[in-house]
């Protein structure tokens, strides 16, 4: 029997669309969705709570000459408007339009959020266009995002990748007494909590942070009656930093987010800021909220995640969609297609061009070599090469972009010199492609894997009264709370030693170095060494000192060679990043490149030492992580 055609019902203050799979009723005219019924749960969102905080679409702003930390601002439609209404699709829309009077109550945005019932589906989707016309005041956009508060009766388990997936604390639980704060309110120590197997870990929405290019579904699910509600995102075009931007998924609460902006693992540089005159017009979206059940008697936690990643392919082959009504998102048609292939020159590893294999190519605004990280404002489009360095980027929207890339076991970025523009259907060939990473010399020895990571170094067991159970045994062993303490621990006078030749990276190259704590609840700056021997120093040459950082929170890197003392040092970053990824268990957040330049005068032939110092210590948080260190010797006259 062929699925119903799409109902809407209109109503003094709610409006609802059904499609006899799920029922979705919004407020009216503002647009925040108060219920989702869908089989035998007369509502999966929060009852309790009121309508206002169930489904809704929020941000944080700031008038750019405030420097507060910013608004929150649940966004309310003043107009309703029903855009499409057939038996195949309605599609509602809710503005909001900014005018002078509001200045510094509401952001200087019109704002029209629409959502969308398609006959058939098992769902519904959102998206919203967001514009600030060029003679409205400057402001800044801390945050953007979906958020959706579930039923706390029902939905228990969250499932936001194959291996992190669990039973989650009530919400009841981090609320004293039965939870305990941590270093931040974030992270909360389970006491007394309502589960009784719960009590001793500890719950923190971060250590369910995600890339973006893996953030493509979770959700939770409910086993009594066994339901499943996702978020699943199909695109990663609207959302700013590229695919390696971290965001938050699904937390306690339960809570699920579709994240479009956010300052986090990153800082003020993923801010964006607009200027007086400025316009500035952004699609946000759409994204899918599903629904599904299991019939078949079978285990709900397993079929109920695996269909709800089968139905996420099928929304990700299904992009760019044909059915949303504005003309503000592109269609297909409207898009234009990018492909080539990245081949790699460096004359130290090998005479002929390298395929660059799983390199991350993409097209995102025009700007400075590795800008895209900090790219917040408009569209990026990436992909990955083949294995032979191939790669097709399709339906990017029309506009002016630089194509940019980075290539895991190389250091630094491509930019293709000049800006492509992208038309209504145009196919564009870019042949071959040749990056060439920096260096001088040859390596005379490197620490780590550039990767934009520091997952590989050592990174300690948890303290075992701070534990997630999620995570014991778990390849993401870094996502434990308080591993910033194990280095004064482990380190509690001297600081790291790491022996060419000798010291295991794996083992003896702790993940960030951070600040160590002293017994009156202050920090100390730490000191970490390198020590190598050079069998010949070339008096007339140059080396360089090649240090990648994965992440970097109010710290500031200083190189010295052989002299502990040496003042002013050889190289000091100044003060850099805000990326907080050491509080909030992440392995990266910006990436870093310092190339360092060492005169032979600096080296000795036998033993030398490279001495790495962090000297900004106010509290724990602070520190580097290192991606890759690599030294080269002087150009080599065979390879240049």
């Amino acid at each position: 029997m062929p699925p119903i055609g799409v109902q809407l019902l209109i109503q003094d203050r709610h409006v609802m669309m059904d499609n006899g799979f799920v029922q979705v009723t919004l407020s009216n005219p503002e647009g925040i969705v108060t219920g989702i019924r869908y089989n035998d749960i007369d509502n999966l969102l929060e009852i309790r709570n009121e309508e206002t905080n169930r489904g809704y679409w929020d941000l944080v702003w700031s008038e750019a000459t405030t420097g507060t930390t910013g608004i929150f601002d649940v966004i309310k439609g003043t107009k309703f408007e029903v855009i499409v209404e057939n038996d195949n699709q309605v599609e509602l829309s809710f503005t909001r339009t900014w005018d002078p009077s509001q200045k510094g109550k509401l952001v200087p945005l019109n704002i029209d959020k629409r959502f969308i019932m398609v006959r058939g589906s098992s769902g519904f989707y959102s998206y919203a266009i967001y514009e600030h016309l060029q003679e409205w005041p400057a402001f800044e956009l801390g945050e953007t995002r979906i958020a959706f508060k579930l039923r706390k009766d029902k939905f228990h388990y969250m499932a936001m990748a194959d291996n992190r997936q669990r039973y989650m604390p009530l919400p009841d639980d981090r609320l004293p007494p039965r939870g305990q704060p941590l270093a931040y309110p974030e992270a909360v120590l389970l006491v007394n909590p309502i589960e009784p197997d719960l009590k001793g870990e500890v719950d923190d929405k971060y250590q369910y942070s995600c890339d973006n290019k893996d953030n493509r579904v979770h959700g939770w699910i409910c086993t009594d009656p066994p339901v499943g509600l996702w978020q699943i995102t199909p695109s990663n075009e609207f959302r700013s930093g590229g695919p390696v931007k971290q965001n938050l998924t699904s937390h306690v609460g339960p809570t699920t987010l579709a994240m479009f902006l956010s300052a986090h693992y990153s800082g003020d540089d993923l801010v964006p800021k607009f200027a007086a005159g400025e316009y500035w017009k952004k699609v946000f979206g759409p994204v899918f909220m599903y629904v599904n059940s299991e019939y078949a008697g079978n285990d709900p936690l397993i079929s109920l995640w695996e269909d709800a990643k089968l139905q996420m392919m099928i929304e990700v082959q299904s992009w760019p969609y044909s059915f949303p009504a504005s003309e503000d998102f592109l269609k297909s048609d409207q898009r234009g297609n990018v492909s080539g292939r990245l081949l790699i020159r460096d004359g130290y590893i090998s005479d002929d061009y390298i395929s660059a294999n799983g390199a991350y190519v993409g097209l995102a605004p025009p700007g400075d070599v590795g800008s895209w990280q900090r790219e917040c404002k408009d569209y990026q489009f990436w992909t990955t090469t083949d294995e032979d360095g191939y790669f097709s980027i399709t339906d990017i929207r029309t506009g002016d972009y630089n194509l940019n890339a980075w290539v895991p076991g190389f250091i630094g970025d491509y930019q293709y010199d000049d800006v492509i523009t992208i038309t209504s259907g145009c196919e564009v060939d870019m042949g071959e492609l040749v990056y060439e990473p920096p260096r001088d010399g040859p390596t005379l020895w490197e620490i780590g894997i550039p990767d934009r990571s520091a997952a590989e170094f050592y990174v300690p067991d948890p303290n075992p009264n701070y534990i997630n159970n999620l995570f014991v045994n778990h390849p993401d062993r870094f996502r434990q709370y308080g591993l910033w303490d194990r280095y004064t621990e482990l380190y509690p006078d001297a600081d790291l030693v790491y022996t060419v030749g000798i010291s295991d990276y794996s083992k003896d190259w702790f993940f960030a170095q951070v600040t160590r704590k002293k017994d009156d609840n202050k920090y100390q700056a730490t000191t970490w060494q390198i020590k190598f021997k050079l069998d010949d120093v070339d008096k007339n040459g140059t080396y360089k000192l090649r240090v990648a950082l994965a992440s970097a929170t109010l710290s500031e890197l200083q190189v010295r060679v052989n002299n502990p003392k040496e003042n002013p040092p050889l190289f000091t970053s100044g003060l850099i990043g805000r990326d907080n990824s050491i509080a909030r268990h992440g392995m990266h957040g910006l990436y870093w490149l310092y190339n360092v330049t060492i005169p032979s005068s600096r080296l000795v032939e036998g033993d030398n030492t490279i001495f790495l110092t962090q000297p900004r210590s106010t509290g724990p948080f602070q520190g580097i992580m290192y991606d890759y260190i690599r030294l080269e010797g002087p150009p080599s006259v065979s390879s240049e």
